[in-house]
């Protein structure tokens, strides 16, 4: 099956899973040729500068996932069954439906290039030319020792987002800003943590009318946490209930009788992850915001920012971001996007160049 027949395969099946909108044939084809040079490099020599050139694709590539983020689960897998590679999965114990779901709606031919188990093979990792990880950074560092020197080992772990509004008057970002939250339950590395809003700005007001429009999201339908999740969620209610009895612009809006959600409006700039499950900090944004982001500088993944200007943007560029979206935007990315700051197919090929004998 030549490249452009995958691309089209794999549209069809991604059409089912909103959560991958953009990730059409087109959009597949581009990446390819804005990594690899030429849409058609896979399928034979092409054109490379004065000579030519041939991707072949890494494989099998092993795939390790886990159930806090299905999408990026299946961005890795359609990245490789876009190569054309073949593709060992594994994922949870407790399995992965989005993952799932998506294999049993392949064509056949793209099908027959996926293996799934919900425990980890030996022989797959023996096997495998490149290790795809998603995880904690201690099951990452677990799983680099059982990786042979000769296989390219490309690791996912911990990493944290937050959100920048530097202009809103009207309040039009609230509701793009509660999606981002609202998604995935909070528990993908994309998802913001914490929203600074400008000084210029009412952050109270604006934690406020956060809580509101988490609130209707949350009535329509939630996600429900586990026993331990709740705990985690409550502990942080109370904590912050308790330091408004000495800080009076401390405030809590928080779901009545459950951990559905909570809206916590903090001055402090410092920033303090979440227990996640729907809980975020909303903060004037400090005029060093380095500084206050100091202690997770190396986590920083995704900033989403409000409007989302090139002015605004270099800004966020100097925190560490590596990428920068607007609010609402911030679990939706391109097919194209550079994961964790790498490109993420040149990576999963080898290279055959070719000089043609030249005449006269």
């Amino acid at each position: 099956m030549l490249t452009a027949e995958r691309a089209q395969e794999l549209e069809k099946t991604l059409r089912h899973f909103p959560l991958l909108e953009g990730w059409e044939a087109p959009a597949l084809l581009g990446l390819i040729e804005r990594e690899l040079s030429h849409a058609e490099i896979l399928d034979g020599f092409r054109p490379y500068g004065k000579r030519k050139a041939h991707a072949i694709p890494l494989q099998p590539i092993l795939h390790i996932v886990s159930h806090n983020t299905p999408h990026a689960a299946l961005q890795s897998l359609v990245r490789g069954l876009l190569l054309g590679s073949h593709n060992f999965l594994k994922i949870p114990t407790a399995g992965l439906p989005e993952a799932e779901e998506f294999i049993r709606l392949l064509s056949p031919s793209l099908a027959s290039l996926v293996h799934v188990s919900r425990s980890l093979e030996d022989s797959w990792l023996e096997k495998a030319e490149a290790v795809i990880v998603f995880g904690a950074d201690e099951t990452i560092e677990t799983l680099r020792k059982k990786v042979s020197a000769d296989c390219l080992f490309l690791p996912h772990g911990h990493s944290i987002s937050f959100g920048i509004v530097f202009e809103d008057p009207h309040y039009s970002s609230v509701e793009a800003a509660a999606k981002d939250v609202f998604l995935y339950d909070q528990r993908g590395c994309l998802s913001p943590h914490t929203l600074y809003v400008a000084s210029s700005l009412a952050s109270r007001e604006y934690a406020r009318r956060l809580a509101n429009a988490l609130k209707k999201l949350c009535d329509a339908g939630c996600e429900a946490h586990s026993t331990a999740e709740a705990a985690g969620i409550f502990a942080e209610r109370h904590y912050f209930h308790f330091l408004q009895t000495m800080r009076p612009d401390i405030e809590v809006w928080a779901s009545e009788g459950s951990s559905d959600w909570t809206v916590i409006h903090d001055p402090n700039p410092e920033f303090r992850p979440s227990p996640l499950g729907r809980t975020v900090f909303v903060k004037p944004l400090p005029t060093e915001l380095s500084v206050s982001l100091a202690g997770i500088h190396k986590w920083i993944s995704g900033i989403g920012i409000w409007p989302a200007r090139e002015e605004y943007a270099q800004i966020a560029a100097q925190l560490g971001a590596s990428r920068i979206c607007p609010l609402g935007k911030m679990q939706f990315p391109p097919a194209d996007w550079h994961q964790d700051a790498l490109p993420v197919l040149s990576q999963l090929v080898h290279w055959v160049d070719f000089e043609e004998e030249t005449q006269g």
